[in-house]
């Protein structure tokens, strides 16, 4: 092992690795020395067609994780001395089920989770960021879970499943201190 470090991303239904959240923190990982590997899936139905539908939500996780299991179980991540997944909204569970099944132990960047992450996260595997007016996970969820997982959870307040606000001033200024987090937390590697 080279002291080689891989990040991972994994974008939710329609919040892809161009927009923000994900887009800089790859870029961080990039700046330092993290090799990045984009898993893309494609959905049978739109995100707000499955919001509150277990049924549609547990098909979405499904036709997800088998578009990704191809790319993932060639990747020999032992070779890695730090492995980071980071996701957004279903790839934040989706990135935990594939560190449990294949056993990575990897460190979680979680922006907006879905309560059902929570079921599936390694304790003490990583950093939670939550809006406080998400509507797809309730911030009583996401506060307990944070604690009971020992998962250290930022929270940002008016903000929406996707940290944002109604205020672009603020989102700017949200977006840095949620990007100088996230470079913390991923130089502890």
């Amino acid at each position: 092992m080279d002291n080689k470090k891989l990040a991972v991303i994994f974008p939710g239904m329609g919040y892809h690795s161009d927009k923000p959240l994900l887009y800089f923190s790859k870029r961080i990982a990039r700046e330092n020395s993290y090799e990045i590997i984009e898993v893309n899936y494609k959905f049978p139905h739109k995100a707000r067609e499955i919001m509150n539908d277990k049924i549609r939500m547990q098909e979405a996780f499904e036709t997800a994780a088998d578009q990704i299991k191809e790319v993932l179980g060639n990747i020999s991540f032992e070779d890695y001395s730090d492995v980071i997944f980071i996701g957004k909204s279903i790839g934040t569970a989706l990135a935990a089920h594939f560190d449990n099944e294949l056993q990575v132990g990897a460190r979680h960047l979680v922006f907006t989770p879905v309560p059902q992450t929570f079921d599936i996260i390694r304790k003490n595997a990583g950093v939670v960021f939550h809006g406080l007016d998400d509507p797809w996970c309730p911030n009583d969820v996401a506060e307990a879970k944070c604690k009971e997982l020992e998962l250290t959870l930022y929270t940002v307040d008016k903000a929406n499943h996707s940290l944002e606000t109604k205020h672009v001033a603020t989102d700017i200024r949200n977006l840095q201190d949620i990007m100088q987090k996230a470079e913390q937390f991923l130089l502890q590697g």
